[in-house]
């Protein structure tokens, strides 16, 4: 392969199945306004699969895609697209590809879970690196020698990751104006009607933003926070109590009031909620999860993850390989079994 000497931008574009559509093209999209804007062709992009000429994304769209072994030539800018379970692929055409366009100078992005694609790879040891945060706990446990960022996007020397969503607008605009100036930039923000331009260190989940307003008692927001980092040997309730100075009566009312349930089963189901991650994200043993998650046993882990989601951690694990489109959530389907059984009931009276 060999590099472009022209000086159009080549961005070469890998989606592997069930890719993140959203992601994708919330990434292309600033790349295509400042083209036109410009009225220059200052970006080209090419969607690529590692042998596939058309790739379905989560969402059901359908595009052509180039399989890999028909390139001639090195991307400036590689952007991976994954999906759900990229820990587990392992074509190996692919993976050497990725590592010889590392080679020949490519600019390596990976935005949602294609950080982990990265580290099946082997390149990111001693990296910093962001993902989607509902896979940051799956990342942590495979790859413990990365440092892991809860920014919305990072680069570190010649890597790019990115959490995904809108987020990659974010990235691709900084890319536009670190390489053709804060004027373009921002107006090609302005044309796909990005708000503001945000900055990479900017948190994925900022403290002072919720889509739905900030309602929440700081107390609770403390107490809560606590819970989050101390998942692994979890923290007695009068503990957290006295740490975010209230009594224990005074937090349990905040989370009844907050959460309709108490200290105690917020902070276990936050526990669950990670579980069901590494479960579902990862290949760790059903035991080392149960550990991660501060469950002193398989079995009361086991029981605990049923009642909360409806079925046994492995069979979760075998359930969660089938694309999202065909699931049938546990947690909907008790929602379901609720919902019948309350209409039974009414009926019956």
């Amino acid at each position: 392969m060999g590099r472009s000497t022209d000086s159009t931008v080549n961005i070469g574009v890998i989606v592997l199945p069930a890719f993140n559509a959203h992601a994708t093209t919330a990434f292309i999209d600033p790349f295509r306004a400042a083209n036109y804007l410009s009225a220059n062709h200052l970006y080209r992009w090419q969607f690529m699969a590692p042998h596939e000429s058309q790739t379905m994304a989560s969402n059901g769209m359908l595009i052509a895609t180039t399989p890999i072994a028909k390139l001639t030539q090195t991307p400036d800018i590689l952007l991976i697209s994954a999906s759900w379970n990229p820990e587990r692929y392992q074509d190996k055409a692919l993976l050497k590809w990725i590592r010889q366009c590392g080679l020949e100078g490519a600019l390596l992005c990976a935005v949602d879970t294609g950080a982990f694609l990265l580290g099946v790879a082997g390149l990111l040891d001693g990296y910093r690196v962001t993902v989607h945060y509902e896979h940051m706990d799956a990342f942590s446990e495979l790859y413990p020698h990365v440092a892991l960022s809860e920014d919305i996007f990072v680069q570190d020397r010649n890597i790019l990751t990115c959490c995904g969503g809108a987020a990659a607008t974010d990235m691709a605009l900084a890319m536009v104006q670190n390489a053709r100036g804060t004027d373009l930039a921002n107006a090609a923000a302005r044309y796909i009607f990005h708000d503001r331009l945000r900055a990479a260190n900017e948190g994925q989940n900022a403290a002072l933003h919720e889509p739905v307003g900030y309602a929440v008692d700081p107390t609770l927001r403390e107490a809560i926070i606590l819970m989050e980092r101390n998942l692994e040997t979890p923290l007695p309730i009068p503990e957290i109590a006295q740490r975010v100075n209230r009594s224990q009566r005074q937090l349990e009312r905040l989370f009844k009031r907050y959460t309709r349930v108490s200290a105690a089963r917020y902070y276990l189901d936050i526990r669950l909620d990670r579980a069901r991650g590494l479960i579902t994200q990862t290949e760790l043993r059903v035991l080392q999860v149960a550990i991660a998650c501060g469950f002193s046993s398989a079995v009361h882990f086991a029981r605990a993850y049923r009642k909360k989601f409806g079925l046994a951690p492995r069979d979760d694990r075998a359930a969660s390989r089938v694309p999202f489109e065909f699931r049938a959530f546990p947690m909907h389907a008790a929602q379901s079994r609720d919902a019948n059984s309350n209409a039974n009931r009414s009926g019956a009276e």
